[in-house]
């Protein structure tokens, strides 16, 4: 096998470790980000980062439809139901109408929304910091590359 072709390998299978570690960082800091508010939380309920993301969703466009929130989270409508479902029984949003259009079903946080939103804000920021941490070790020109790596990378996955 020549050079090309065994960093390619290696390349895929580092990316596939990758997508492995991310899901499991993603579940440990979930859980570590929402330790503090989950007096606050039944626990029969729980989050994954899906809902937690509609929330975020909800607190930054409130009062938003469910139709928005699917297309803002690239998910089915079906799907944007299911969760906006649970997170009703959950007590963390509330459905809401607007004065103008009685027809159209909106939602907006509860007060417990409105802290996992704020836990969720504040795990987007520290998570930020550490990724600029990161990155100060890659000169401009490298850091171009990345960038343009990952971009590349989002458009082939979509």
């Amino acid at each position: 096998m020549d050079t090309v072709s065994k960093n390619k390998t290696a390349i895929h299978e580092f990316f596939v470790q990758f997508l492995e570690q991310k899901e499991q960082y993603e579940t440990r800091i979930t859980a570590t980000y929402l330790e503090d508010i989950r007096k606050h939380i039944e626990s029969e309920f729980s989050l994954n980062m899906t809902e937690l993301h509609t929330i975020a969703c909800i607190g930054e466009q409130e009062p938003i439809n469910l139709t928005s929130i699917a297309e803002r989270l690239n998910l089915s409508k079906g799907n944007t139901s299911k969760i906006a479902n649970k997170l009703l029984k959950a007590g963390w949003v509330r459905k809401a109408q607007l004065n103008d259009n009685k027809k159209e079903v909106y939602f907006r946080l509860t007060p417990v929304g409105k802290k996992l939103f704020a836990a969720h804000h504040e795990l987007h920021a520290k998570e930020r910091q550490r990724m600029y941490e990161f990155l100060e070790r890659y000169s401009e020109s490298e850091l171009e590359f990345i960038k343009r790596l990952f971009g590349d990378m989002v458009d082939f996955y979509r």
